[in-house]
């Protein structure tokens, strides 16, 4: 078994989003190619990526070479400084603050300070899952919470569980979910009476509302511990950067503890470069981040809720959680389908309390926006294309796929598109037919410009007198396959001649127009 201890030797790896090296050589495409969606970063990117601001990662670069030649100040002053103005808050000071190499060094920093073998912390659910990972390393005993039970509890209650942290991540992730700085408030004399140190997570509260932050407190009260991460708001993830906030009395025992270097001279100067943009966090990119996170999300909202069976939740900072439970297909299978066309979207069935129902979106620009709804609906009509074949096969060997009196007059799988359609077709089964005389199109990727077909605006096979003579050899037993060519051949070619291309658009058109009103 070696020297390692036991416990840590049965740990599983943590799970994130953010893999674009992997599924570029997994796909066999250049990483560019690659659209992220499942990394919650700052959709317009980075300061030094506009000249407004004179910013210059060159420069920067150039500087941090020439001081390369010695050892870090391990003391980080600029830091430190950059970092307590940034806040907004006047009681921070350069002293409250603790350097980080991203947040997750703050998140072990903090476990292995504070917790020993046996202690208990208290994690809500679902949330960050690096809390716990981090934390089992000391060999801790985990308290999992519901979330919505979190700020009910009683200042007894928390004293009852005995645990020596409570992890509270605001806004929360994965589900966006944004408390009120008042409750946190009120959380914060519950954890301070019962000796539990409540950490609160404000990873991306620079892209949410920073009113609702408490490192003040943290500031002022050794039972609150508030963390920060500059990768989110200012779309660096490669360069690990965060910083927590404490006490002067916490803050300068967890400087001692913390790993002595842990920022390069290029870590340190970008960050000063950033926490001293003027406004700290009201500066005006990040002011101008936030009012397009919140339009942005409202469109992507809006969207990915007009697809039948995706439900999104709240808008609170850059990314949606989307319950796709009702689907017959579940996460995990969303994903690589979705990843296959090069658009990564987070799998939750990682965050504890999702299971195999739930997906993260990041919030980005409108144009990626777009291409992920369409990506989503030709996913949906390739899922769709695979089940069908099978179900009808099924359907038909079952003789379950009866129209008339029997026929369904809803779906199941997929959205009516108006009403009193019939349904024994709850997929096309000439998909994809590459016809636009059905009403149907290609859609182009906005990325890779690949055309795939997309059968949305198609009504002809959910009009019952179509229906009932493509049953008619459909029921024959025969190859399905080449029954389908001739219904094909037989059924629809005769529809679509019948009639010129605009006549057949002009009537899905006027279907789709008296399904909207």
């Amino acid at each position: 078994m070696g020297p390692i201890r036991k416990h840590i030797q049965s740990f599983d790896i943590s799970f994130h989003g953010g893999k674009v090296l992997e599924y570029a050589e997994k796909l066999g495409i250049p990483e560019e190619e690659i659209l992220d969606f499942s990394a919650n970063l700052n959709p317009l990117g980075s300061p030094f990526d506009y000249h407004e601001y004179n910013l210059s990662i060159e420069e920067i670069a150039k500087k941090a070479h020439e001081k390369s030649i010695n050892y870090p100040d391990n003391r980080y002053l600029d830091f430190k400084s950059a970092a307590a103005k940034f806040t907004g808050f006047e009681n921070v000071k350069p002293e409250n603050i603790i350097p980080g190499n991203g947040s997750t060094e703050i998140i072990r920093l903090i476990a292995h300070c504070v917790l020993e073998k046996g202690d208990k912390i208290i994690v809500p659910y679902p949330t960050f899952g690096e809390y716990e990972a981090q934390c089992r390393i000391q060999d801790v005993e985990i308290i999992d919470v519901a979330l919505d039970e979190v700020m009910s509890f009683s200042k007894e209650e928390i004293k009852e569980k005995e645990a020596k942290i409570l992890f509270l991540c605001n806004p929360n992730n994965p589900d966006g979910r944004l408390w009120k700085r008042e409750e946190i408030l009120k959380l914060a004399k519950k954890c301070e009476n019962a000796k539990t140190l409540l950490f609160v997570d404000e990873a991306f509260i620079e892209l949410s509302d920073v009113k609702q932050s408490v490192a003040d407190i943290a500031a002022e009260n050794d039972y609150v511990f508030v963390m920060r991460s500059l990768t989110k708001a200012f779309g660096l993830p490669g360069i690990r950067l965060g910083f927590g906030i404490a006490t002067k009395h916490i803050a300068d025992i967890l400087n001692v503890a913390r790993l002595t270097w842990n920022l390069s001279p290029y870590q340190e100067m970008t960050a000063v470069a950033l926490l001293s943009m003027e406004g700290g966090v009201n500066s005006d990119f990040l002011k101008k981040s936030r009012e397009y996170i919140f339009e942005e999300g409202k469109f992507l909202r809006e969207k990915i809720s007009e697809i039948w069976g995706f439900i999104p939740g709240e808008v609170n900072t850059n990314y949606i959680l989307v319950d796709i439970s009702q689907r017959k297909f579940g996460s995990s299978e969303l994903v690589e389908r979705m990843a296959n066309h090069g658009v990564l979207v987070r799998d939750c069935i990682s965050f504890k309390g999702l299971k195999d129902g739930y997906v993260r979106v990041a919030v980005r620009t409108r144009e990626e926006n777009i291409e992920l709804i369409n990506t989503f609906k030709i996913v949906i009509q390739e899922w769709a294309r695979d089940f069908a074949k099978n179900e009808l096969k099924e359907n038909l060997k079952n003789k379950k796929g009866k129209t008339g009196e029997n026929g369904r007059k809803t779906c199941e799988y997929y959205p009516c598109h108006f009403e009193g359609q019939d349904c024994t077709f709850c997929y096309c089964p000439f998909y994809p037919c590459n016809d636009t005389r059905t009403g149907g199109c290609f859609v182009e990727k906005t990325r890779t410009k690949e055309l795939v077909w997309s059968c949305i605006d198609c009504y002809i096979v959910h009009l019952r007198e179509p229906v009932d003579q493509i049953m008619e050899y459909l029921m024959k037993d025969e190859d399905t396959d080449k029954m389908i060519e001739c219904a094909w051949n037989k059924v629809m070619i005769p529809i679509l001649e019948q009639k010129d291309e605009k006549q057949i658009l002009a009537i899905c058109k006027e279907i789709k127009k008296q399904n909207e009103n």
